[in-house]
């Protein structure tokens, strides 16, 4: 057996005038919350430092620069790294990061037991979008405000295992989890924050949760991987987020969830062993998957016709014989 116990640490409603270091210290007791029952890691939600600040248009950019990370650790969250260090966890952290360069990027961390930062992660999928849109009720602007992510999807060795990141919109494309489980993560971290009404598109609201759990166990299965999915919930500047933070295993079942949309700790330990069951046979990935028949996937970004599918993969132009 190799446990990891994990704590998916959602958070409530974060206000915009909530100062960094009151929620920092929200999130240092939820870390001791976490250690007292037995956490050897805790992940925090995308974004878990401030409101959810691209549902507002912003003229001027240097309004944004109050929500962004210049330095990780800095001066305002030095406490959670001394925690983490002081109570042996390591953590997740999603944050708006100011790059040297001054590019943003919608960011996530690993940092280990001795308070030392072991990966990173930049969001790559990102949701609605860039111009100013009044007629919604409210915005998402995050095209706007963080450009792609340029680190790719890695995996890093840590806490016994191999651990993968992703944030969001990220969840609900087949490929993060696939590029992840190729590299052998064990399990995949995911912070989200997102509203339960779609302005867009309405008609998908009464589904909001489904998607938000399937979506998450299909990528746990697909790839034999524990997924660990963290919602900052709850009605937050008048936008109802939802809560549904969980911890899928490799057989697809959720182990654990949320119940509230409040601060909530979701503890399970995952037994890192049990990824293999799945690796060996049904997801055997050397044995099974036929790389040569997927053109299409990176060919394209967008849907195409037959014919030029065709183009792409020529496979597709054989005549049966």
């Amino acid at each position: 057996m190799r446990p990891v116990t994990v704590a998916a640490a959602q958070l409530g409603p974060i206000a915009l005038e909530t100062p960094r270091a009151a929620t920092v210290a929200r999130l240092v007791g939820l870390m001791e919350r976490a250690k007292a029952q037995g956490a050897d890691l805790i992940v925090f939600p995308e974004l878990a430092l401030t409101t959810f600040f691209p549902r507002w248009y912003y003229e001027q950019e240097a309004d944004l620069d109050r929500f962004y990370e210049r330095a990780m650790p800095g001066p305002e969250t030095q406490p959670l790294f001394d925690a983490a260090r002081d109570l042996s966890i390591g953590f997740h952290l999603g944050y708006a990061e100011l790059a040297a360069d001054g590019t943003r990027f919608n960011t996530a961390i690993l940092v280990d037991k001795s308070g030392e930062t072991v990966g990173k992660y930049r969001k790559i999928h990102l949701p609605g979008h860039r111009e100013h849109e009044p007629w919604r009720a409210f915005q998402h602007l995050e095209k706007r405000y963080f450009a792609p992510g340029d680190l790719g999807f890695r995996v890093f060795d840590a806490f016994g295992g191999r651990i993968g990141m992703a944030i969001c919109n990220d969840r609900r494309w087949p490929e993060t989890y696939r590029v992840l489980g190729l590299q052998g993560a064990e399990m995949i971290l995911i912070g989200y924050n997102t509203p339960i009404h779609n302005p867009p598109a309405p008609e998908h609201d009464r589904l909001s949760w489904h998607h938000n759990a399937i979506v998450m166990q299909a990528g746990a299965y697909q790839n034999a991987a524990f997924v660990v999915g963290v919602a900052k919930a709850g009605v937050e500047e008048g936008v109802h987020q939802m809560g549904g933070s969980l911890i899928a295993a490799p057989t697809g079942e959720t182990i654990a969830q949320a119940v509230t949309e409040d601060d909530e700790l979701v503890v399970a330990t995952c037994d890192l062993d049990l990824c293999r069951s799945y690796r060996e046979s049904v997801f055997a990935f050397e044995r099974h998957r036929e790389p040569g028949a997927y053109a299409l996937i990176t060919g394209t970004k967008g849907a195409v016709t037959p014919d030029e599918a065709k183009r792409i993969d020529p496979a597709l132009g054989k005549l049966d014989t």
